[in-house]
């Protein structure tokens, strides 16, 4: 469908909202939330008590030491793999809790 003289894409219209107040830190919070759950699977989730975004670290609660020993040792791998899939360099540290 062609655009009408003066009208933008929804999208656009969103981003600009979303920018003009300040609502990106906020939704990145809630999406990096989702992407771990995604990404981890049902295991982890089962172990995992908090995820929170601190600008650019990730905190993450386990409830499993087991469980916190084993993924720290694939630290990197799993700010690579969020990351990806966040589609930008929103994390640099991740820190296991």
């Amino acid at each position: 469908m062609a655009e009408k003289k003066g009208q933008q894409p929804l999208s656009e219209i969103l981003q600009s909202f979303i920018k003009s107040n300040n609502l990106q830190t906020g939704i990145d919070k809630v999406t990096v939330f989702e992407v771990w759950k995604n990404k981890m699977g049902k295991g982890v989730m089962n172990y995992t008590t908090a995820v929170e975004l601190r600008r650019d670290t990730l905190y993450v609660s386990l409830s499993s030491s087991v469980l916190r020993e084993e993924l720290s040792l694939g630290n990197s791998k799993i700010i690579e793999m969020l990351n990806e899939e966040l589609g930008k360099e929103l994390i640099k540290k991740l820190v296991l809790r």
